[in-house]
């Protein structure tokens, strides 16, 4: 029996620790050089990721916005619908952006953890020059970049916001076009959107080699105090990531679902536990939607039409959790490369973040794309996510969940106040 993936990567991360730390960083056999084809293992998997990230995310954006419908269509139920997921995703940021500066888990023994990293003086300087020197002035050039003047070369030079602001242009105006030319378009972009998702599935299935390589190059370049360092260092990662979810989860949710939708949270739990253990299980809230769906209609008494609208669309654009873990984890890259982000390079984040959530695919381990974007937006090496795949499984089965938690909220709100009658009962009994 085949193993699962997250088995296959676990088993992966142990012998990258034990290669690493038998071969070091001059070991070799007939004149090849571990360390060499643990980097060539690792850049190859980092190559993969980067390979599908521009048609992934067009597809991914264009198809969400067009799945709200025309202009007629979105009306009422598609505003409300897509003001409940922009503000919940920007709060998930904001609590993550909040515990990352509160506990730094990118500074160990207060300095940075950038040797971990494999990162020697010369590239950290050369990180640091590309973000040093920025003001609030700025600011002007984050927004000028989301409408770049050659959209091809943007693209080509890793300008993303332009990318994701030119995809949702065209997926809005997309449903705007009639008859045969706009079906003809509506059915090409889901078919590039669902052969990126196989091809996203199919690198995916390399992640464990992936691990091996980039954490067999790591470890064997580190000494026991390193090790010591890098366990430190991941932990409190994990914390920060693990903290900003559960109050995501057990705060901010609760309290919309409280003030906005005059429900009892508790009951909302209960109705939604068999759709959070599946997100747990699998790590993906496209594979949970139909469960999702099912618990929200049946048990938290939400209408067909508004659990079909709301929950589809929320299981390809809303991912709350998802937004959140890339913030944090660039953030933490960040620190560890000694680098003080100033306002604008924290809001240049916020705002990719926020942005790339909406195109991530709702499989596991695909916000790995996203914050390859999101380093890559702001000056750091795609290489420094090497470390993070360590622990990003466990972190996107919690963040998947928050996903699907978030989606079963917004139906629930949205059906209140469309006046829908019976949902959780209205009376906080469950």
């Amino acid at each position: 029996m085949r193993l699962k993936l997250h088995w296959q990567i676990l088993i992966a991360l142990l012998l990258a620790v034990v290669a690493g730390r038998l071969s070091g960083a001059d070991g070799e056999w007939l004149g090849i050089h571990f360390y060499a084809v643990y980097a060539f293992v690792g850049t190859l998997f980092l190559n993969a990721l980067k390979m599908i990230i521009v048609p992934l995310i067009m597809s991914s954006i264009i198809t969400g916005v067009a799945g709200m419908g025309s202009g007629e269509a979105l009306g009422r139920l598609g505003w409300k619908t897509v003001l409940f997921y922009m503000t919940t995703s920007l709060l998930a940021i904001l609590v993550g952006l909040l515990f990352v500066n509160l506990l730094a888990p990118g500074i160990v023994d207060g300095e940075p953890a950038r040797e971990l990293f494999g990162a020697d003086p010369a590239a950290v300087a050369e990180v640091a020059d590309k973000v040093a020197g920025r003001s609030a002035s700025d600011l002007t050039d984050v927004f000028l970049s989301m409408v770049p003047p050659n959209i091809v070369q943007a693209a080509a030079n890793g300008q993303m916001l332009g990318l994701i602001f030119f995809s949702l242009l065209f997926g809005y105006f997309m449903t705007r076009i009639d008859g045969e030319r706009g079906g003809l378009l509506a059915r090409f972009w889901q078919g590039v959107a669902d052969v990126m998702m196989e091809i996203t599935a199919w690198v995916m299935k390399f992640a464990p080699l992936g691990v091996f390589g980039l954490v067999a190059r790591v470890v064997a370049s580190m000494d026991a105090d390193q090790m010591h360092t890098l366990a430190v260092s991941l932990g409190t990662f994990t914390f920060s990531v693990l903290a900003a979810l559960a109050v995501h989860a057990f705060l901010t949710l609760p309290l919309l679902l409280m003030l906005v939708g005059r429900v009892n949270p508790l009951a909302h739990y209960r109705a939604m536990t068999p759709a959070l253990l599946t997100a747990f299980s699998t790590a993906s809230s496209s594979a949970t939607l139909p469960l999702t769906i099912e618990c929200v209609r049946d048990n938290a008494g939400v209408s067909n039409r508004t659990s079909s609208f709301v929950l589809p669309l929320g299981a390809t654009v809303n991912m709350d959790g998802t937004a959140l873990y890339e913030c944090v984890a660039a953030m933490f890259i960040a620190q560890a490369y000694g680098l003080q982000l100033d306002f604008v390079t924290q809001f240049s984040v916020v705002l990719i973040a926020l942005l790339t959530s909406i195109g991530v695919a709702g499989i596991p381990a695909a916000s790995l794309v996203a914050i390859t974007i999101i380093l890559a937006s702001i000056g750091l090496p795609a290489e420094a996510i090497g470390l993070i795949l360590a622990v990003d499984r466990i972190l996107d089965m919690f963040r998947t969940s928050v996903n699907v938690f978030s989606d079963s909220v917004g139906a629930v709100l949205i059906a209140r106040t469309e006046g829908e009658a019976g949902v959780l009962r209205g009376d906080g009994k469950s």
